[in-house]
């Protein structure tokens, strides 16, 4: 049962973080992925190929990953105000700066560098919150911070859309502006996250002081029952048969993902609309998106249980990408399409509450990071193949059934995870500390 002390201290945390990340989370994926939309004249301006345009694109997450740890325990180190405002600094100048490039060469080189720049700002975030909220709130509390992922696409798409109709004005092409100008929140942002975040409880003068003990006794007591907590070897992470069971199944989440922000205004722009028709289209599915974060992550914080949550919205994304890829009604396709994100979108928050239920302090961090860094190199991977197989056959049919495959892999391999990592035979997986 919530005591009023615990449902007052919940809510006034929830107000005082959650919007203001949310947002920083929105152009941070907003940038990351506004390359799709770029892409619509971006790659016939430039001479990009398919395949060049989906190496460049998942570069991206070569440098994201080989910074994404070291990063994450800098934040640990540093403090997450100093530590997050540093990464929105540096990645909106160069979100900016890739108006400027001039071919595949210059496009890889900041794709890369936008890779280094923004590692460690997700896994970040999740700790950040897992030192503000108990492990029963975890998920809804992900889903409600990771809802800026569909969100951006719901409203930046259109926004994305419209700028590419700028062509032209000042002697610069509609993606240049499309760039120019979408970076600019995160600069912007970085100085308010310097002067809004706290770092800790403890340091939260916003808080009343009753809300502040409840609060700081209730994580010290979770970490106190956490099987493993403190510095614990990287080594010894990344070799953790339980860490590297969830990273393959974020790896298949984030394939779905990706193969989605990369490729989708592209296919959906191939049924005969305009850069503008293309933005609002792309709404619908990433409505339904939004909708299935928030409903799924509800739910299973309801229910106190992951495992099976979390394979269902794989089965979901993975079936419905695969119907999507076969079906030629553009009709047919829009509404698979928004299945898929459905199950797409209602994994997510539910895979991040997996490490943190039986990792604790630097443990925990360490493992986010690793998590983050291995899943997403999906995010190098599915753009690649995506982008290859479209030039060699034509049709994005091939690789959006390669990347259902990845989701379907993911979902095999939660089915058999365990609480401790060893396959699992019943019961559930990750329920909240009661």
């Amino acid at each position: 049962m919530t005591t009023d002390i615990e449902a007052r201290t919940i809510k006034r945390i929830s107000w005082r973080l959650i919007p203001f990340l949310i947002v920083c989370y929105f152009v941070a994926y907003l940038d990351r992925v506004n390359v799709g939309f770029a892409s619509l004249t971006m790659n016939r301006d430039l001479g990009i190929s398919a395949t060049a345009y989906g190496l460049g694109a998942g570069l991206f997450f070569i440098t994201y990953f080989i910074f994404e740890v070291p990063s994450n325990l800098a934040l640990e180190k540093f403090g997450a105000r100093r530590w997050i405002a540093r990464i929105m600094m540096s990645w909106g100048l160069i979100s900016g700066g890739m108006a400027f490039i001039g071919g595949e060469t210059s496009f890889y080189i900041m794709r890369l560098l936008l890779g280094a720049a923004e590692a460690g700002f997700f896994p970040g975030i999740i700790f950040y919150l897992t030192l503000w909220f108990p492990a029963a709130y975890r998920a809804r509390i992900v889903s409600l911070f990771m809802v800026a992922i569909p969100l951006s696409s719901v409203i930046g798409s259109p926004i994305s859309g419209l700028l590419l109709e700028m062509d032209g004005l000042l002697g610069f092409r509609g993606w240049q502006w499309l760039y120019v100008i979408e970076a600019l929140p995160a600069l912007v942002l970085s100085v308010m996250t310097y002067l809004y975040l706290t770092d800790r409880p403890a340091d939260a003068k916003w808080l009343a002081p009753d809300e502040r003990a409840w609060l700081e006794q209730t994580l010290a007591a979770e970490k106190a029952r956490s099987p493993r907590q403190g510095h614990v070897p990287l080594t010894r992470e990344i070799l953790n048969p339980r860490v590297l069971a969830i990273a393959v199944v974020y790896f298949g989440a984030v394939a779905l993902l990706y193969a989605f922000g990369f490729f989708l205004p592209q296919i959906f722009k191939g049924f005969g609309l305009t850069n503008a028709q293309t933005g609002f289209l792309m709404i619908i599915p990433y409505a339904v998106g939004t909708v299935g974060m928030l409903w799924w992550g509800r739910r299973s914080d309801a229910k106190r249980e992951r495992r099976y949550h979390l394979a269902a919205a794989l089965a979901c994304a993975s079936l419905c990408t695969i119907g999507a890829a076969l079906v030629p009604d553009p009709i047919v396709k829009v509404v698979l399409f928004s299945g898929a994100a459905l199950g797409i979108f209602g994994a997510l928050p539910i895979t991040w509450t997996l490490p943190t239920e039986t990792l604790s302090g630097a443990a925990a961090a360490g493992a986010i990071a690793v998590v983050n860094s291995i899943g997403n190199l999906s995010g190098f991977v599915a753009p690649y193949a995506v982008g290859a197989i479209k030039d060699w056959t034509g049709s994005f049919t091939g690789g959006l059934l390669l990347i259902a495959c990845a989701g379907i892999v993911g979902m095999i391999t939660v089915l058999r995870l365990s609480h401790t990592g060893a396959p699992a035979v019943q019961g559930r997986v990750g329920a909240p500390a009661e």
